[in-house]
């Protein structure tokens, strides 16, 4: 498995970076064509966006510091070393969504609506992307005697160790959203009230990474109570139990319909 994917002369693009692009791509296009029931324009969904990309930066980077404080404390600057690398998920997201709450209201926009679309768009994003890690090799698995197993040989990949076969963690978490994905554009119409797209969203991935972290290699993320749980899996009992307290919440208040 290599990080590159095409070469165009001295031209190389790679895997990583191509599939966050058409993810992001497809992100906007949803959000794009669903928002312009509500008055946005091309401008201000593009806007949003650089806000989001802000959150995402900010959040995952900071999260990431978090895996291992010890060593960024006493050498920052390996925080900015490569910036299209180095970030946790649940930092992006729980950055973001306070981020996505002022846009909406600033733009007096019904915020629980506005969250069932970005629901899908952020799983188009998330899904696509998490193929691009495949791809470069970073969130790896541990190895694996069966035929489930990737190798990764070139020396470029984030994969560790290279050569031994290792459980492909992130298509089962791209998996995992694809799922999620399905079962909100099923929903839309049918959904009880608004926000519970996103609600889900959060509900499957929190549950899915949760049982995907057990295979995941990169020991560096860090782990708590004794390597009891990783830094993500004790984040996703946290978002899944927040999830479904608002869903309930919201389920039993708008109910069939909601005005909230």
């Amino acid at each position: 498995m290599k990080p590159e994917l095409i070469h165009i002369g001295s031209i190389t693009i790679y895997s990583y970076g191509l599939f966050i692009l058409i993810g992001v791509v497809l992100g906007y296009l949803y959000f794009l064509k669903t928002s312009k029931s509500y008055g946005l324009t091309s401008d201000d969904v593009s806007g949003l966006f650089l806000w989001c990309v802000f959150g995402v930066f900010v959040g995952g980077k900071i999260f990431y510091f978090f895996e291992n404080p010890s060593i960024y404390i006493q050498d920052p600057s390996k925080m900015l070393e490569n910036p299209g690398e180095g970030f946790v998920f649940y930092g992006s997201f729980l950055f973001t969504v306070p981020i996505l709450i002022w846009w909406f209201r600033k733009h007096k926009l019904p915020v629980w609506e506005m969250f069932d679309i970005v629901g899908v768009s952020g799983a188009l994003v998330h899904a696509v992307g998490k193929i691009g890690c495949f791809m470069g090799g970073c969130c790896h698995g541990k190895i694996c005697n069966n035929s489930f197993g990737v190798v990764y040989r070139d020396i470029h990949s984030h994969a560790e160790p290279l050569g031994v076969p290792l459980y492909p963690v992130q298509l089962w978490d791209s998996a995992i959203i694809f799922c999620a994905l399905g079962i909100m554009i099923w929903m839309k119409n049918r959904k009880q009230f608004n926000g519970q797209l996103f609600l889900i969203y959060g509900l499957v991935y929190a549950l899915g990474r949760f049982l995907t972290e057990s295979y995941r290699g990169d020991e560096e993320r860090g782990f708590l109570f004794g390597g009891l749980l990783s830094h993500s899996q004790f984040i996703a009992i946290l978002v899944f139990s927040a999830c479904l307290g608002i869903y309930i919440f919201r389920l039993k208040r708008y109910p069939k319909t909601d005005k909230g």
